[in-house]
């Protein structure tokens, strides 16, 4: 079954044995994860899409694939035509699209275990109206007919050492059943495997880029917990570290363990816990309250020494991207250098240093017009050179013990100048990043408010970016994290109501895109600190920059920039300087100076 021809076809014959019509294949783990581990990776198998969002649905005559804005022309490339009609969200939906395609009286196949209760409850009623019903699957069907599936890992169990967490694991238990005990509640399901982590302060390397294990705890009113985990994953180091009030059991133990909660109130996270675990609940007789996982926003809440780890790794991080940056200054004009190529360098210089961990996520390493496409992947197929006179567009991260970084770059590669219009959209993205960068504002103000002091000089000129201003980061966890996000408040994007408090970690990233031309994105990580303003009426806070690596200033139109913008950019690299130079020596020293030189 080397085809994705005959993949599909073998599906639709296992879903005629289950007695079913058609199928729905979401991305997704059992935890509702951003990103998956192999063993879950069922729609790139099935499909060849190899996204980080989107589903299909499988009937017996027809097939459809649905994608969101970023990956329009990433479908297209990977998914065959042929074999299935892309659809485009949110303009239709899985639910909206199954309400009018699937046939009349139909069995529709779902995987309880993959999909958010929200999503059952909408496909149910879409279906409802052509009197087909939904039904949960007792065994996924892809996997009956994915013979080389590979299995969940069963790496390790790490202990996160206190040193890096900066709060013991007990003492984070204790919060968490302080706010069981405020509402009443008896315990907590604890599904998404950043939570457990953090809770726990355990990590592990089930899944690429994040460094989790994947689990599930069930947390207390008394301060104890469950933590459900394969029995191989679990060291006598694992079990020192949990202590006696954490009970380790095997992950088969979970649903029983649930359906034994029978009358007893359990806070449930509707936005991150699958159908399945509602369904158990139900089934038990507990008392099911729909509340956000009591972890997410102490797990926003950088402490002091995850704000100190957090600087610690961005300077080691900043010290490798000004070696890539130069390295990419030298080599990339001459003509030989492609787009994987700089990706495999970039993580060679992260490696160096001897503490990376893994990258944060894929390199977005995009070359000319590669750098428009917002969610680029490169791959040996899509790979360019990095052609004299044009734009490098490169998004990277990396994973350290003491911290999780994100930055994004773009820069000219030479000889010759930036043309004028190139020049004038970067300096406008450049004015959106220092803006945002500078802004002040008073408790309670909402990522979303802020959103447009990014976008301003670029709807000047109108023009803008699709895709959201900032989002959260994990300490040594997960790159994208909530509940904090900067963007747009339409579309009921989750985070956008979030109030910034200090602790908060935020990526600072306006862009610009030219499709089938360049890309343009300046991304730094913020921490909203406390500002003291003489004469404030309340408290005010605003953002420390924990990122370090120069911005090009061959791309900046000087005279488009203000007086305090030239002040900050000059500000922002005599810091670039005073905290790479002293870890860089010779060429890439010299190269870092002249980097940073003021405007």
């Amino acid at each position: 079954m080397h085809t994705h021809e005959a993949r599909l076809d073998a599906l639709r014959k296992q879903l005629a044995k289950d007695g079913l019509d058609g199928f729905v294949i979401p991305i997704s783990d059992e935890h509702m994860s951003e990103y998956v581990g192999a063993y879950a990776q069922r729609l790139e198998w099935l499909t060849g899409f190899g996204g980080s969002a989107g589903t299909a649905v499988v009937l017996a005559n027809e097939a459809a694939i649905f994608v969101d804005g970023r990956y329009t022309l990433q479908v297209r490339d990977q998914v065959d035509g042929s074999l299935w009609s892309y659809q485009s969200v949110p303009q239709t939906s899985v639910a909206a699209w199954l309400g009018e395609h699937a046939p009349k009286g139909a069995r529709i196949g779902y995987d309880a275990w993959l999909h958010s209760k929200g999503w059952a409850q909408a496909a149910q009623k879409a279906l409802a109206d052509r009197g087909a019903t939904l039904v949960p699957v007792s065994a996924n069907p892809v996997d009956a007919v994915w013979q080389d599936r590979p299995a969940p890992s069963l790496a390790p169990a790490i202990p996160h050492a206190d040193e890096h967490a900066g709060k013991s694991a007990s003492e984070k238990r204790a919060e968490v059943a302080e706010w069981l005990a405020a509402r009443g509640l008896d315990a907590a399901v604890v599904t998404a495997l950043d939570s457990v982590a953090w809770l726990l302060n355990i990590r592990g390397s089930d899944v690429d880029r994040t460094p989790v294990a994947l689990s599930f705890v069930l947390a207390h009113a008394d301060g104890t917990a469950d933590l459900f985990i394969a029995p191989e994953k679990v060291t006598p180091a694992l079990l020192a570290h949990l202590g006696n009030a954490v009970r380790v059991q095997p992950r088969e133990a979970f649903v029983p363990a649930l359906r034994a909660l029978a009358g007893r109130k359990v806070a449930v996270d509707p936005e991150r816990a699958v159908a399945a675990i509602f369904h158990a609940l139900e089934d038990s007789g507990a008392e099911i309250v729909a509340e956000t996982d009591p972890v997410v926003l102490p797990k926003a809440l950088k402490n002091p020494v995850e704000q100190a780890g957090h600087r610690a790794a961005q300077a080691r991080d900043g010290a490798a991207i000004a070696r890539f940056l130069r390295w990419v200054a030298v080599e990339a004009p001459k003509g030989g250098v492609t787009e994987l190529s700089a990706a495999n360098r970039l993580q060679a210089f992260r490696a160096e240093g001897g503490l990376l961990r893994d990258l944060s996520f894929d390199t977005i390493s995009g070359a000319g017009p590669n750098g428009a496409v917002v969610h680029y992947r490169v791959s040996e197929e899509t790979s360019r050179v990095l052609e004299p006179n044009s734009v490098y567009l490169v998004d990277s991260g990396g994973q350290y013990v003491d911290g999780t970084t994100d930055i994004t770059r773009t820069v000219w590669i030479g000889p010759g100048e930036p043309p004028a219009l190139v020049k004038d959209r970067f300096t406008r993205v450049l004015k959106g990043h220092i803006a945002l960068a500078r802004a002040v504002f008073p408790k309670g103000t909402a990522g979303s408010q802020l959103d447009s002091f990014a976008r301003q000089f670029l709807w000047a000129a109108g023009l803008d970016y699709a895709h959201g201003t900032g989002h959260g980061v994990g300490s040594f966890l997960a790159v994208h994290e909530g509940p904090q996000r900067i963007a747009k408040a339409s579309g009921g994007q989750a985070g956008t109501g979030q109030e910034l408090m200090p602790g908060m970690i935020l990526s600072n990233e306006p862009g610009y895109y030219k499709t089938g031309e360049y890309g343009i994105r300046i991304e730094n990580l913020v921490l909203v600190e406390r500002r003291e303003i003489e004469g404030a009426e309340g408290e005010f806070y605003g953002f420390e920059t924990l990122t370090f690596a120069p911005i090009d200033r061959a791309l900046v139109d000087v005279a488009l920039l203000s007086g305090e913008e030239r002040e900050w950019l000059n500000a922002y690299h005599a810091s670039v300087r005073a905290v790479l130079a002293p870890q860089l020596g010779g060429e890439d020293r010299e190269w870092l100076v002249r980097a940073c030189a003021p405007l």
